[in-house]
């Protein structure tokens, strides 16, 4: 198959002048369609879309290549526009794209597309070509064009095993992938390849596109390398490169900047790579590599990620126990000491809820476990496991679980070191016998003696003072614990309010359970709403959690804002913070009053002052909302 073969002369174009980076879009999709390759426009301009938002497309030196994949596109195809006056598309130099191929790819087992799009990708790096195409006048002149430097460029595998001087003192290797691996994956190694040449350097690279692994790099080769550049924005093996000199970075950095990684490579400023942060494997799209606040945010997502399943699935399970409740009991007929128990009282709630409870208890342990593991590798995940579950168990609660992730994760880095200097026989048995025994041992002792007294002693104080401030102006007081229901989702200052709201209601003290109960209610449905209100704030993953936050939010769930927090707490808790506090000023404001510790909307029935307590809680959520999506950068940008 020819590159020709998949571009249809009715999808170039010489006259289109698009004002921003949507209209050239959405101009280059119908041109897709005018090939009739298309069965979906509509579905395929979402694929398009969505994966610009994991990162721009806008390569630089005037270039972009957008691609969509999907059942929606019956037949692999390219659509070409050549843009004389150039557009903005947020490319990565900052230089206006003059020369766009959008790519369609078809979700089948046949991949011989891939290698011909590949083969287009990596010719795109040559100047003279593009040069050659912004500068063609008619559909005809542009193929012919592309027809002679197919001829005359060797197909990917011929590329790929062309590694420069073999003689060459200096061995680098490469690897290049993109979540897509269609177009970036390529440009990168071809990218990196031309600048390991020009240094003269031996050069042989890897890539993991679609079609798979090509050029796998052998473990002799690997051994005899000098410096080994990743990059990618997806996972790729990394354990194969223990002891070596490894480059980490952005595949986009392998299209804009491969004379700095080699040069980088060359000179020796390259950190070894110990196999003790896999989080670093996989760089996130649009998110720069290497830096330490970039290596925190990394470790974070992997807590996070796996953190997010149980989050999702116990707290769905809590909220239809509590709608079972609901619906078959009258809280008002029940004694005071029974509607603590509000979504167990039925024996069918109570299954739902010790379902739901059981997946919530290992939240915490989870979270701090593969933040632990993204530090220090496996041994760490038993250490951090434990100082989550004492987290759990104590007062500590989300904020101990972060400390004591991270925390384990270093134990176990510092443990490696000392090891490192020991005989190989004791070395040998370090990762079954050493590091778990030292490691759980040392984060015990850290949670019992540091983190659970500090925290401790944080919660009390909160309890004291806000019982001296009791008597004092109630509005004032309900934006205070209202704020404090979001600052920790669920650790010690989110306690503090719910146990001083909860003791209020033994004092027949209302009002500061409604005002916490809808504070609560605020932080996640808040975050619902801004994920469809500013959908380009948010990743594809973000946006699909987001709902499940509203019946969270609604059943009085606030664990389902974990996720969004801990990995953007500078924009997620400001916002939540002040929407909760002004939900609960509202509701001292208005008199609201609730009987019931828990149950979110299914015990609004109990509720005094109903109307105005769902006022309350829509103006606390829409204020939230309204400041998360103004805070964010756009997902592309960050």
């Amino acid at each position: 198959m020819r590159i020709t073969d998949l571009l249809d002369k009715r999808s170039i174009a010489f006259d289109k002048n698009p004002a921003n980076k949507q209209e050239t879009l959405d101009m280059a999709v119908e041109l897709m369609c005018a090939s009739g390759k298309i069965n979906d426009t509509e579905a395929y301009r979402k694929q398009v879309y969505l994966r610009e938002e994991e990162s721009t497309t806008g390569i630089g030196e005037g270039i972009a290549i957008p691609h969509g994949k999907g059942d929606c596109v019956s037949k692999p195809g390219l659509a070409a526009m050549v843009i004389k006056n150039g557009v903005d598309f947020d490319s990565l130099d900052g230089d206006p794209v003059t020369l766009l191929f959008l790519i369609a790819a078809p979700n089948t087992e046949d991949n011989v597309h891939l290698e011909v799009l590949s083969k287009l990708s990596m010719m795109l790096m040559d100047e003279q070509f593009t040069e050659a195409l912004r500068n063609a006048t008619s559909a005809e002149e542009f193929l012919s064009i592309i027809d002679k430097a197919d001829d005359e460029r060797a197909d990917i595998d011929e590329q790929l095993a062309d590694t420069g001087n073999a003689e060459s003192d200096f061995k680098i290797l490469a690897v290049t992938a993109c979540p897509t691996g269609i177009a970036h994956t390529y440009m990168a190694a071809e990218g990196i390849e031309k600048a390991a040449k020009a240094a003269d350097c031996f050069v042989k690279i890897e890539t993991r596109g679609s079609g798979g692994a090509k050029n796998v790099l052998t473990d002799q080769e690997i051994a005899d390398a000098d410096c080994i550049i990743v990059a990618a924005d997806t996972q790729v093996p990394m354990d194969r490169f223990d002891g070596k000199k490894v480059i980490i970075c952005q595949v986009s950095d392998g299209i804009s900047k491969a004379d700095e990684l080699v040069a980088q490579a060359k000179a020796g400023n390259v950190p070894v790579f110990h196999g003790n942060n896999p989080a670093a494997a996989s760089s996130s799209a649009g998110k720069k590599s290497g830096g330490v606040g970039h290596q925190i945010y990394m470790q974070l997502m992997n807590g996070v990620s796996h953190m997010l399943p149980l989050v999702v699935g116990g707290g769905i399970l809590i909220a239809i126990a509590f709608l079972i409740d609901g619906l078959c009991v009258d809280l008002n007929a029940l004694p005071a000491d029974q509607r603590a128990n509000f979504g167990m009282i039925t024996p069918v709630a109570a299954v739902f809820k010790q379902i739901g409870g059981t997946a919530f208890g290992f939240m915490l342990p989870v979270l701090a476990g593969f933040i632990a593991m993204a530090i220090g590798d496996r041994p760490a995940l038993a250490v951090g496991l434990v100082g989550g579950m004492m987290a759990a168990s104590g007062k500590s609660g989300f904020l101990g679980a972060l400390v004591a992730g991270f925390l384990a994760g270093y134990i176990i880095v510092l443990l490696r070191k000392v090891c490192d200097k020991l005989p190989d026989a004791l070395e040998k048995i370090a990762p079954v016998l050493i590091y778990p025994l030292i490691g759980v041992l040392l984060i015990g002792l850290a949670m019992m003696f540091v983190i659970e007294p500090i925290m401790g002693g944080i919660n009390t104080g909160l309890n004291n003072a806000l019982t001296g401030m009791g008597d004092s102006s109630k509005v004032v007081l309900g934006l205070i614990l209202g704020g404090m229901m979001s600052i920790d989702m669920g650790g010690p200052f989110n306690k503090a309010a719910y146990v001083f709201g909860t003791a209020s209601i033994a004092a027949g003290n209302y009002d500061i359970m409604a005002a916490v109960m809808v504070a609560g209610m605020v932080l996640p449905c808040a975050i619902a709403l801004s994920t469809l209100l500013f959908k380009d704030k948010f990743t594809k993953e973000e946006r699909d959690a987001g709902p499940t936050n509203f019946i969270m939010g609604l059943a009085f769930i606030t664990e389902g804002a974990i996720p969004f927090a801990a990995s953007d707490p500078l924009h997620v808790l400001p916002s939540c913070i002040i929407g909760s506090a002004i939900a609960g000023g509202m509701s001292m404001l208005f008199g609201c009053t609730l009987m019931a510790p828990h149950g979110g909307i299914f015990v609004f029935p109990v509720v005094g002052n109903a109307l105005m307590y769902i006022i309350a809680l829509a103006i606390g959520s829409i204020v939230g909302a309204v400041m998360l999506g103004l805070l964010r950068k756009p997902v592309e940008s960050k």
